[in-house]
């Protein structure tokens, strides 16, 4: 078993906390929060050891694994407290408050040989899971546009980040892991409305490498939770429901059997056709985010998004908001640090 711990028992922190009890590969041996009677209320709740500060828990704890949750202000710090202790790190999204933390927390894991892994949890869908290996094997055909909407409430618990950098770079990840290409441009506009300083209600456009149009809309102020991912292409459109773990393909019937436009008479380029929707095994993605992080920890190639990949949406995050300021379309200046991701693609028995 995999000695585990959680730093951060908010919100997200407690569900990390109960999936790791439920996991017969992990013992849960200590969870911390700055906040004393936060901590203790966990600590009774899943009858394990309570700290206040990741030093001291270590110390005493000697945990292999640490989940870390707590306010993206303060990732680096705790992250690269816990990978020099010798931890592997689950960090959740974004990766880091800045560019320059997320790069120094990339290339420590790298040096101490510790895995660094973040939690851009919408991967670990099982919709998306299969939308993945559907557009690998070319079912959409070429691929025309991709777009997001991550629409809900205000949420009151979260004061340290805006709209973008908490939710925008869910779908930032989910854009390049499914097209496996790179954005060259950006146009955005942002508002703020309820949010004491940040903006809550944003709209983005991003161009690819390959030609293909991003579009993402986002928002703190919908009386109702929307999380829906669109990808058209040549063949017609999926579209996911990230709640429901949904997968729908709307065929385009002007199309013949390679998926290029048909030469009938009377046919157009795009039309109305049938409907499918995929049977999917539903899982809770957290709790394959975990297992996927616990087998990776022991040598099983499985997936999961790597600080690269995770530095890659903060950076188009942070250019996002560039363009808000600017008014204006923002290149995307990847410097020196465009490569091939270093993380594990899906493994072909991922799920069994």
């Amino acid at each position: 078993m995999i000695r585990v711990a959680v730093v951060g028992v908010g919100a997200m922190g407690k569900n990390h906390v109960r999936v790791y009890q439920e996991m017969p590969e992990t013992e849960l041996v200590a969870v911390v929060d700055e906040r004393p009677a936060t901590a203790d209320q966990v600590s009774q709740n899943f009858h394990v050891p309570a700290y206040s500060n990741y030093q001291e828990m270590v110390e005493k704890e000697h945990p292999q694994a640490v989940t870390v949750a707590v306010p993206t202000v303060s990732h680096f710090t705790v992250a690269k407290g816990l990978l020099e202790a010798g931890c592997d790190v689950l960090l959740e999204k974004p990766i880091a408050a800045t560019l320059e933390e997320a790069a120094e927390l990339v290339n420590l894991a790298e040096q101490l040989g510790r895995l660094l892994m973040v939690g851009h949890i919408e991967r670990f869908n099982p919709a998306v899971i299969e939308l993945k290996s559907r557009l690998d094997r070319g079912d959409l055909g070429r691929i025309y546009q991709i777009c997001t909407r991550r629409l809900g409430p205000f949420p009151p618990r979260i004061r340290d980040v805006g709209v973008v950098m908490d939710l925008a770079t869910h779908d930032l990840d989910i854009m390049r892991y499914l097209t496996g290409s790179e954005v060259i441009r950006v146009f955005a506009e942002a508002k703020q409305e309820l949010h004491a300083s940040q903006e809550d209600l944003f709209a983005g456009i991003l161009r690819f490498e390959n030609d293909m149009l991003g579009m993402l809309e986002i928002n703190w102020l919908t009386p109702a939770k929307i999380r829906e991912l669109f990808v058209t292409g040549e063949r017609g459109m999926f579209r996911v429901d990230y709640l429901t773990q949904d997968l729908y393909f709307y065929e385009n019937a002007a199309t013949n059997g390679n998926g290029s436009p048909s030469t009938a008479p009377g046919m157009g380029g795009v039309s109305e056709g049938k409907i499918i929707q995929y049977p999917i095994q539903k899982k809770e993605p957290l709790r394959a985010e975990l297992e996927a992080f616990i087998a990776n920890m022991q040598g099983k190639k499985s997936l999961y998004a790597n600080g690269h990949d995770a530095w890659m949406a903060l950076l188009l995050a942070k250019t996002l908001v560039d363009s808000t300021t600017s008014c204006k379309v923002e290149d995307v200046n990847y410097g020196d640090n465009l490569e091939e991701p270093k993380g594990y693609e899906i493994a072909q028995n991922w799920g069994d």
